[in-house]
């Protein structure tokens, strides 16, 4: 069998925020249709809950403290993975396939070093990084040679009117358990429910080019997220809506196919090695991740007992990490911050000021939630001598990850980018 193209689409902040995932009052039929045709991950999560570290994983199958992207890669912030650090991109044109970026990528500030042939169009609308991507396609026609494109949309990134989007309340507004339920709630959740329909029409466009150029059958397509929804204790926290993320897989001739679900326990750092499993193609010695391309036969498949989870910067240092197995969840918190850490971009909103009174305050050094009987995350159970064994337990295979993966932060605090840029300054006079 020839390799088949390899179509990634990445949105921003999207979370599991989808009709397939269970949310009624979004129009994202064009996502849902993929998933009805396709293989849909119920329990996919991510290895950080800010863009650049778990986009880092996902195109490395590392960690990101053991990559290097341990805060966001653009300006002021200027994280950048190790050197030595292959991006998937560079793998796939290494193994014969042309590479192709359309729209963000967020790994880098300089795009060009990552693997890619072309960069069609960095940060802009969705409808544009359509555009560019269909003309891409069309203009190549049918080769013996296959692609990687990969697709980075903004939306639904704040602020949700990006590109003149209106909000969206035809169907009603769903407010998620864990935020207010209010009016300034609701105003904010219909205007990122406008910005996923926007983003969901492109998102279809793609894919009905894919058919008029006769692909479809031959294209592994890949719809993710980086992380959770940008609302406070979602985004750039490791509750799981922050961690909670919506993968979807087809490719019709490699049995990737038939609105299947799989329920097994996967992270996006396991991308890249089921990636190369399914085409075939030598696994680098250093990868992190496990593959999960058995359960896309529809094999019986449990990849791994647990998913690891890790923030250190984003835009303040804010370090923790987490283990997270079907029923528990433990956090370490190794920095006394906000009892829930909000980005900037979030606090510029309702939702924050209506809730502040739940954010404020101090925070425990470890947290433990059962997450058969607590599935919001409320009930702190950390110290508890009914669950001591557990977390103890916990605890062990946290720091064995840690240790293993080889996490800095076991070394002490960790030092930023700017942080070297400044000393560099001070000590030299430049």
């Amino acid at each position: 069998m020839s390799k088949p193209n390899v179509l990634l689409v990445i949105c921003h902040d999207l979370g599991r925020h989808v009709g397939c995932y269970g949310v009624k009052t979004v129009h994202t039929p064009n996502i849902d249709g993929l998933a009805a045709g396709g293989v849909r991950f119920a329990d996919n999560f991510c290895t950080a809950p800010q863009c650049s570290p778990s986009r880092s994983s996902m195109m490395t199958g590392r960690y990101p403290h053991a990559n290097g992207m341990m805060g966001l890669a653009h300006g002021p912030f200027a994280w950048e993975m190790h050197s030595d650090e292959r991006h998937i991109a560079r793998v796939m044109r290494e193994n014969g396939y042309d590479t192709v970026l359309s729209g963000v990528q967020h790994v880098t500030q300089k795009p060009q070093t990552l693997g890619f042939d072309e960069i069609l169009v960095g940060k802009m609308t969705c409808d544009e990084v359509t555009g560019r991507f269909c003309k891409w396609l069309t203009k190549r026609g049918k080769t013996s040679k296959p692609f990687y494109a990969q697709v980075g949309y903004f939306e639904p990134h704040r602020s949700f009117d990006f590109g003149g989007t209106e909000p969206d309340d035809e169907l009603g507004v769903w407010v998620p358990p864990y935020l207010k339920d209010g009016d300034e709630t609701r105003i904010e959740l219909a205007a990122m429910q406008g910005s996923i329909r926007k983003m969901d029409a492109a998102f279809g466009r793609i894919l009905g080019q894919l058919e008029r150029n006769d692909l479809a059958e031959d294209t592994l397509v890949i719809f993710t997220v980086d992380h959770g929804i940008p609302f406070p204790r979602a985004k750039c926290t490791l509750y799981d809506p922050g961690i909670s993320t919506a993968l979807i897989m087809r490719w019709p001739r490699g049995g990737i196919s038939g609105g299947r679900t799989c329920d097994a326990l996967v992270s996006n750092v396991d991308m890249v090695p089921t990636l190369l499993d399914l085409l075939d193609l030598e696994r680098p010695a250093n990868l992190q991740g496990v593959s999960f391309a058995p359960c896309l036969a529809g094999e019986p498949c449990k990849p791994r007992r647990e998913i690891f989870a890790e923030k250190t910067f984003h835009t303040f240092y804010d370090p923790m990490r987490c283990i997270r197995t079907d029923r528990y969840k433990y956090i370490v918190n190794f920095h006394r911050g906000c009892r829930v850490e909000v980005p900037t971009d979030v606090q510029r909103g309702g939702t924050y000021r209506a809730m502040l009174g739940e954010i404020v305050g101090g925070r425990d050094d470890f947290e433990l939630y059962d997450l058969g009987t607590d599935p919001n995350e409320t009930k702190d159970l950390a110290g508890s001598d009914d669950l001591k064994d557990i977390e103890a337990d916990l605890r062990r295979r946290l720091l064995a990850w840690m240790e293993n993966t080889g996490d800095p932060l076991l070394e002490g605090p960790v030092t930023s980018p700017t942080y070297l840029r400044v000393r560099g300054q001070l000590q030299t006079g430049r």
